[in-house]
């Protein structure tokens, strides 16, 4: 069986889970479930915590623990969110694994061998938020546009630089021949004008004196490295390189899922340094949006930060996975209150899907001698197609279109009618809308896939189900923080 490989980012964890990592879980736990429908291949999905860098050094002294006590402790929040929304990863990758950490001083040899490591003093513009180096017309009035509540830190100090301008024509010439390298294209203009314009090299150390919370470079016990340079590196260090060759080779390359403030991280960084380091550049590399609240950056200050565990509480995860992939856009940014939520769920899920299982197994327990035989389903190729070009609200519009039809079949041929006037013929209606609900039920397996289970077992037993999505009150939600 072939097999592919799909990864997320790797959350930083100098904080609690926000809705943008569970955006990022779902849209990828989603991609692998439809491609893994057709049985032909083997979806690898890899996800987990980005535990080394300053952040990281500074929270845990903050709190009075080791760097170690604290990752673990978040690396667990993390986890426990991606098993509370039933991701389906095979792997939770942690940088502070010993294996990876192995992997990433080879990495570094590797790119030493090709040249492209080097040691020099340099003044910089550095972003403590984003742990990167910023050029001029990257800030806006002197701040980080991503993080504009931290003052521009200037520094000058010795440290290992990854030779980045080297690779501005290797570059180019990937993003030409690969035009869906990046996903949507107006990310790859974007990655191609920052490339046209010039790179500089980036640091990837730091020294030891101060900051310790690293992986040691190897042969200089003086420096750190990077923290960008070390979690990169867990994209093939997670699947066996370079210990386990024939796994690697097997999985790699990748797609990878990244929000737009990894862009460049992910799209030109990293492939240059899979390029030094003699390895094939990633299959394809899709940026999702950001998730605005009200029409703002969701702040603890504005009061309109939406907790993921506080929304999941609320409405189930089930639920959550449906907002984020349908009313989510997959490219751009999206707006979301606990007003909107509450009436998404009450009029898709609540009075829509829910109400349509209930009305038409209960007609069929009512009046079918037994469970309709149901043949297994395969995915209708446009559902996949746009699945597949991480349009995860299109494939779901795709899903909530046979809904309505099925509820207009319902308003139109009137089976709790028809069954009283002529019961055979009213047999048939209700047996051709159970097939239609296992359909639906089938194609809900990727975005719902509890929801999908619950459905389908209600139809193998021709039994009505409990109410799939319970009537909520909007006084009774508390997905605000």
């Amino acid at each position: 069986m072939r097999a592919r490989y799909i990864t997320t980012t790797l959350p930083y964890v100098n904080a609690n889970p926000h809705l943008g990592h569970a955006l990022e879980f779902v849209q990828a736990d989603f991609l692998k479930r439809v491609m893994e429908v057709g049985g032909s291949e083997r979806i690898f999905l890899n996800t987990g915590t980005d535990e080394h860098g300053a952040k990281i050094a500074a929270k845990a002294a903050e709190g009075g623990e080791t760097p170690q006590a604290y990752a673990d402790r978040y690396a667990k929040r993390f986890q426990d969110l991606c098993d509370t929304l039933n991701i389906s990863y095979d792997v939770f990758t942690r940088t502070t694994n010993p294996e990876h950490s192995a992997a990433a001083q080879e990495f570094w040899r590797r790119c030493d061998a090709a040249g492209d490591i080097y040691k020099a003093t340099y003044e910089i513009k550095y972003c403590i938020g984003c742990e990167l180096e910023k050029t001029d017309s990257e800030l806006v009035e002197g701040r980080c546009p991503v993080h504009p509540n931290l003052e521009i830190e200037v520094r000058s100090e010795e440290n290992y630089y990854f030779r980045f301008s080297k690779y501005a024509e290797p570059l180019l010439k990937l993003y030409t021949e690969r035009p869906d390298f990046v996903v949507p294209s107006v990310r790859l203009h974007e990655i191609e004008t920052f490339v046209r314009a010039g790179l500089k090299d980036f640091s990837i150390s730091r020294r030891k004196e101060k900051l310790s919370w690293g992986i040691p470079v190897p042969g200089d016990e003086d420096h750190v490295m990077y923290v960008w340079f070390d979690a990169l590196v867990n994209y093939v260090s997670t699947i066996g390189w370079p210990r386990d060759m024939a796994r690697f080779e097997s999985l790699w390359p990748v797609v990878q899922f990244a929000g737009k403030d990894n862009l460049r991280q992910q799209s030109a960084m990293w492939q240059a340094m899979l390029l030094s380091a003699g390895l094939p550049p990633s299959e394809q590399i899709f940026i999702h949006g950001f998730i605005t609240s009200g029409g703002q950056k969701m702040s603890k200050t504005l009061g309109n930060v939406i907790d993921p565990t506080a929304l999941i509480a609320t409405y189930g995860a089930e639920a959550t996975r449906y907002i984020l992939l349908r009313h989510v856009h997959p490219f751009e940014d999206s707006d979301l209150t606990e007003e909107l939520i509450h009436t998404l769920y009450t009029a898709h899920l609540t009075n829509g899907l829910g109400n349509l299982v209930s009305r038409v197994m209960k007609l069929a327990e009512t009046h079918l001698d037994g469970p309709v035989a149901v043949a297994r389903h395969s995915f209708p190729q446009e559902f996949v197609s746009r699945a597949e070009r991480f349009e995860c609200n299109r494939a779901l519009d795709f899903v909530w279109d046979k809904i309505q039809e099925v509820d207009e079949r319902i308003t139109r041929d009137e089976p709790f009618r028809v069954i009283k006037e002529d019961p055979e013929r009213g047999k048939e209606l209700i047996a051709a809308l159970v097939k239609e609900v296992a359909m639906i039920g089938t194609l809900l397996a990727p975005a719902m896939p509890s929801t999908s289970a619950t459905i389908l077992k209600a139809v193998q037993e021709n039994k009505k189900p409990e109410n799939l999505f319970p009537r909520i009150a909007l006084a009774d939600t508390k997905a605000q923080v």
